[in-house]
């Protein structure tokens, strides 16, 4: 009899947690998380676990992300293609004599190039040098093929101050869909290196826009 209700016991037990909902786990229960310089404090934390667990990104080693080193040219395209599913690209002729087929970036920039999603220096991509938060704009906005705003002013001072309109174009875009919300209240920072932790927290939320389906709720 002990043995039958213990057997009842964790039947019920199973039945009730496979009803439970899954946005109740926690990033813990959720994530697997290798990296010893991710703590749950981390701002960007839910967002490099989510992406890490489903290989769109990695890590600077086996144990580490590094989320507050810049991130590289060659890193935002190599994630960006992984988030697009770009990266069964099998062409051969590459644009840029700086990323050889045998480089780790081959794939994702020959295929984020062919899509027009971004550009080089000529005939070099430079993969090694850093790219700032204005530039990953451009590449989310084309990218996820937003639609882009026609809004030349933004709730940010220091993005007004910029004479591209088109890039103050694809930052009002990432606003519009929820996908930042600056650095501050009025500031943008388009200057700015991009972290690794602020690719990943970028990419996280355009990703869930493309998931959702959402349609831009304001414009400013």
């Amino acid at each position: 009899m002990k043995k039958l209700l213990y057997t009842s016991f964790i039947i019920l037990a199973l039945f009730v947690t496979a009803m439970l909902p899954v946005n109740d786990l926690s990033v813990e229960a959720a994530a697997v998380n290798p990296f010893t310089d991710v703590k749950d404090s981390n701002s960007h934390a839910k967002a490099i676990l989510s992406l890490y667990n489903d290989g769109i990104i990695t890590g600077t080693s086996t144990t580490t992300y590094e989320p507050g080193k810049s991130a590289t040219r060659g890193e935002a395209a190599l994630f960006l293609a992984n988030a697009l599913g770009l990266q069964e690209n099998t062409e051969k002729n590459g644009t840029f004599k700086d990323v050889p087929s045998s480089s780790i970036y081959y794939q994702a920039v020959t295929a984020l190039t062919k899509a027009g999603i971004v550009n080089g220096y000529g005939d070099e991509f430079r993969p090694n040098a850093t790219l700032t938060r204005a530039q990953l704009s451009k590449m989310l906005t084309i990218g996820f093929e937003l639609h882009q705003s026609t809004q030349t002013k933004t709730k940010f001072t220091d993005v007004n101050k910029l004479t591209d309109g088109a890039t103050k174009q694809y930052i009002q875009t990432l606003v519009d869909y929820g996908i930042t919300k600056g650095t501050t209240a009025t500031t943008f920072s388009p200057n700015m290196k991009l972290t690794r932790g602020q690719l990943a927290t970028f990419l996280f939320n355009a990703i869930n826009v493309a998931s959702d389906e959402l349609t831009v709720i304001s414009v400013e």
